[in-house]
């Protein structure tokens, strides 16, 4: 049966894999919409390469919506040293024929999920969580509506990736994150912790262009530009793909092993702003809020991932 979904995102190297294995799933995903929001890079850009990714694959019938061009409180962040000046660098950069509906992202959210029966839509989302907060803030009762939020965002024990102890997504709107993490919904994390098993290879990529075909072959040049920050960065070959764990934990979910865990988001520390306290061990007798990924299976992963973009 297929789960209803709307994804929020930043492209972004690796939310653009994540779209192209979430638009390779058609029975399994029903992609009601794709929003955008600041993060990698300024709205301007995320809401264009929403549009330029939607052409690559070849979509006609799922809408994209720009959202919230800053965090709620904090100020801005974008992480061009990562992703490249467009965000989606190791492709070319065109004037995409996707338009942008005129209805802002936070109202098709808000719209979307008043509309829906409860427990029915999935907000699978891999930017910072400022649209998805936003919704929650204007509309309360879409609560009851939402099955389940799948985010990328996070870290335990891998520490942070943009300050010490915090993990992008979240710094870049810790506000937004506390909001998500305590709005009682069913709530499935994909940290750092299990982003960082599945950083690309050299084979990889050779499997990747292997593949003729058009989206194959921007995800190829993508991640080969991707992979030079993160390669350097962490001595790896290439770069970890945060985003896509999401959809295959949805496709396959068997490939993660995931514990209920109790989450805070630290949103008053200079130090560890943006730091999410993920109670492993029940330490402090909160009750669980998230299942919290901590392993994935790398060769299932890439397996899946490839397949999916063979099907291209």
């Amino acid at each position: 049966m297929q789960r209803k979904v709307i994804i929020d995102c930043d492209p972004g190297q690796d939310d653009a894999l994540m779209l192209f294995l979430a638009f390779a799933a058609p029975k399994e995903l029903n992609i009601l919409g794709v929003c955008a929001v600041a993060g990698n890079v300024p709205l301007e850009k995320t809401q264009r390469n929403i549009c330029i990714l939607s052409d690559i694959i070849g979509n006609e019938n799922v809408p994209m919506f720009a959202g919230c061009d800053k965090p709620l409180t904090n100020v801005g962040l974008t992480a061009e040293h990562v992703h490249g000046r467009e965000g989606i660098d190791g492709i070319d950069i065109f004037s995409p024929k996707t338009k942008l509906q005129p209805k802002g992202a936070v109202d098709f959210i808000v719209e979307t999920l008043l509309s829906a029966a409860d427990d029915e839509i999935t907000l699978v989302v891999t930017g910072p969580l400022t649209n998805i907060a936003s919704a929650m803030l204007r509309e309360p009762a879409i609560l009851p509506k939402i099955r389940e939020i799948v985010v990328m965002g996070g870290a335990m024990r891998e520490g942070g990736n943009i300050t010490p102890s915090a993990e992008f997504n979240i710094f870049v709107d810790p506000h937004a994150a506390k909001i998500v993490f305590e709005c009682g919904r069913p709530i499935a994390a994909f940290g750092l912790d299990v982003t960082h098993q599945v950083f690309t290879s050299p084979s990889v990529l050779e499997r990747i262009a292997m593949l003729d075909n058009r989206v194959a072959k921007a995800s190829h040049g993508m991640l080969s530009f991707f992979g030079r920050y993160d390669a350097q960065k962490y001595r790896a070959q290439g770069a970890p793909l945060h985003d896509p764990c999401t959809i295959a934990y949805l496709l396959q979910p068997e490939l993660f092993e995931l514990k209920s865990c109790n989450i805070r988001v630290e949103t008053d520390s200079e130090l560890t702003m943006g730091h999410t306290g993920v109670d492993f061990w029940g330490v402090t007798g909160l009750p669980a809020n998230t299942q919290w990924a901590y392993s994935v299976h790398r060769d299932g992963f890439f397996d899946l991932l490839i397949e999916r973009l063979s099907r291209y």
